[in-house]
C-alpha cells in the first residue's frame, strides 16, 4: 500500500491508504491526504465572545461557534475529550457545508453575532473546512476566530492567517518535556503565537494544572516570553477541574490562580483569572 505524509502539523504522519493519522481526522484516501471530518460538526452554538476566551476582541458580542472531532494532542486533562479524542465512528455529527454555516452566521447577526469561531475540538485537524469557511465568511463581511493549540506547520498556518481576525492559542506549559508527553512541542506552539501576533489579534490561555505547570518560576518565564513579543497580549490563566484521565486531581485553588496572575502582571499588561 502507498503511504502519504500529512504536512499540516509537526507530527508529519506517514499514513497508509485508507488509514487515519494521529489526530483521528486526517486520512490517506485515493492518493490524497484529506480531512475526514470536513463539515461534520459535533457542536454548534452562539457563544459570548468572552467564552472563547477573547476579552479584547469585540467584547459584548456573540460568535457562532462550531466544532468537529479529533485532535493532534493527547492531553490527560482535556476538557472536551468526548469529541477531541474521538474518531468518526464514536461521535454523532451532522454535515454543514461552508455555505450553510456562513448563511446561518449572517442570519444570527440580529442576535449579536459577528462571525464564526472554529473551536471545541482542535479545529486545525480539519484545516480544509476552516480555510473554506473562513475565506467565504470574510467575503461576506463576517469575523473569523480560531481557538487552537497552535500545533501547526508554518506554511498552512500562514495561508490561513490572512483570513482570520482573532485567535486564542493555548500555551499549555512552558516546559518542552511536558509538551512532549501531551503529543506536541513547545517551540512549534511558540512559533505559531509569534506568527499570529504579527498581524492578528491574539490572546493566550494557559490551563493551570496543580503539580504540572503551576510553579511561580514557569509562569514568570512564560509571561516574560509573551511580553517579549508584545506586553499587551492578554493572558488567561484558567482554573483546572478534574476531567478525563485526571479525575484524581483536585481543582486548582482559586488563591493559586490569583497568585500566579499577579506574577504574570510583572511582565504583561492584561492578565485574567479564568474559571474562578
Amino acid at each position: 500500500m502507498s503511504r502519504l505524509v500529512c504536512d499540516i502539523c509537526p507530527h508529519y504522519c506517514n499514513i497508509e491508504e485508507n488509514q487515519v493519522g494521529f489526530c483521528g481526522a486526517r486520512s490517506n484516501r485515493m492518493g490524497k491526504i484529506s480531512a475526514i471530518n470536513y463539515g461534520l460538526l459535533t457542536g454548534i452554538a452562539l457563544d459570548p465572545m468572552e467564552k472563547k476566551p477573547l476579552y479584547h476582541f469585540h467584547p459584548g458580542s456573540y460568535i457562532l461557534s462550531v466544532g468537529s472531532f479529533g485532535c493532534n494532542f493527547r492531553c490527560s486533562f482535556c476538557q472536551n475529550y468526548e469529541i477531541a479524542m474521538a474518531g468518526k465512528d464514536r461521535v454523532r455529527t451532522r454535515y454543514v457545508s461552508p455555505e450553510k454555516i456562513v448563511r446561518l452566521a449572517k442570519e444570527l447577526i440580529p442576535k449579536g453575532n459577528i462571525g464564526i469561531a472554529y473551536t471545541y475540538n482542535e479545529p486545525l485537524v480539519g484545516y480544509e473546512y476552516v480555510y473554506d469557511c473562513a475565506k467565504l465568511a470574510g467575503e461576506e463581511g463576517l469575523k473569523n476566530v480560531l481557538v487552537t493549540n497552535g500545533y501547526i506547520n508554518e506554511k498552512p498556518f500562514l495561508a490561513l492567517l490572512k483570513y482570520l481576525d482573532a485567535l486564542n492559542i493555548d500555551l499549555k506549559t512552558f516546559n518542552d518535556k511536558i509538551y512532549q508527553t501531551l503529543g506536541g512541542g513547545l517551540e512549534a506552539v511558540k512559533h505559531s503565537i509569534k506568527l499570529a501576533a504579527e498581524n492578528n489579534h491574539v490572546e493566550v490561555t494557559t490551563l493551570v494544572v496543580p503539580g504540572e505547570n503551576d510553579s511561580e518560576e514557569e509562569i514568570r518565564e512564560l509571561s516574560k516570553w509573551l511580553a517579549s513579543i508584545r506586553p499587551d497580549i492578554p493572558l488567561h490563566l484558567t482554573r483546572f477541574f478534574p476531567r478525563y484521565k485526571m479525575t484524581d486531581r483536585e481543582a486548582t485553588k482559586i488563591s493559586r490562580i490569583y497568585e500566579l496572575a499577579d506574577i504574570a502582571r510583572e511582565s504583561l499588561e492584561y492578565v485574567y483569572e479564568g474559571n474562578c
